[in-house]
């Protein structure tokens, strides 16, 4: 849900600010959306101590997301991809210790509205590289050139972009290659991360039960 990736041959299914005008001139007032705090912060909400919640399944205790936090987070998401394109980078859960964090460009106005879809809940702010909506671009561009990547004898196993913002990450069995040929093709700006991934493995069963 918080994060997508393409696997070749295999479809894998992942208080509020008051403002007050002044008189001031408009020269002085600071930008409607300007750089947000950088570095990291947390909301209000992790001031306080957070138990984990858990649930048996198959008789074994795992870590569940609080209903609280999950609404918090789908505030987060669905403003950050609507509202805040220029700035939303993704974001991910840690549940045993009950928190979330958002993954964005520094913007003061998405700072803000990541405060107040918080409400009390714990949700830490990181900085990123990049937004999801740039690494879309890239993701798809690589995507879609798949074949011309297999004709030249470049086998690239899974296309991802990262929910951190860092990147567009590429799984290939041939590395070295990948690394050399794929910036000549996109631009040594392209924000491409290379790792080595074996190639992909059937089943020997795909529609048995797990058991």
């Amino acid at each position: 849900m918080y994060g997508a990736r393409f696997r070749v041959g295999l479809l894998l299914v992942l208080g509020a600010i008051l403002v007050i005008g002044g008189c001031a001139d408009a020269e002085d007032d600071p930008p409607a959306d300007g750089p947000g705090l950088t570095g990291g912060w947390s909301t209000a909400g992790c001031e306080f101590p957070r138990v984990p919640e858990r649930m048996a399944i198959s008789g074994v205790e795992m870590p569940v997301t609080p209903a609280d936090l999950e609404a918090a987070m789908n505030r987060i998401e669905q403003g950050g991809r609507t509202e805040f394109p220029d700035s939303y980078a993704g974001l991910e859960v840690d549940q045993e210790n009950a928190h979330a964090v958002v993954h964005r460009v520094p913007s003061a106005a998405f700072d803000d509205f990541i405060r107040r879809a918080a409400e009390n809940t714990c949700i830490v702010v990181r900085d990123a590289a990049h937004t999801a909506a740039d690494l879309a671009v890239w993701h798809d561009r690589v995507l879609a050139d798949l074949d011309y990547w297999s004709h030249n004898g470049v086998r690239i196993v899974s296309v991802g972009a990262r929910h951190d913002g860092a990147g567009v990450e590429i799984g290939t069995q041939d590395l070295a290659r990948a690394r050399a040929e794929l910036p000549v093709r996109y631009g040594p700006e392209a924000p491409l991360l290379f790792v080595e991934e074996a190639p992909v493995s059937p089943l020997a069963n795909p529609t048995a039960t797990p058991r």
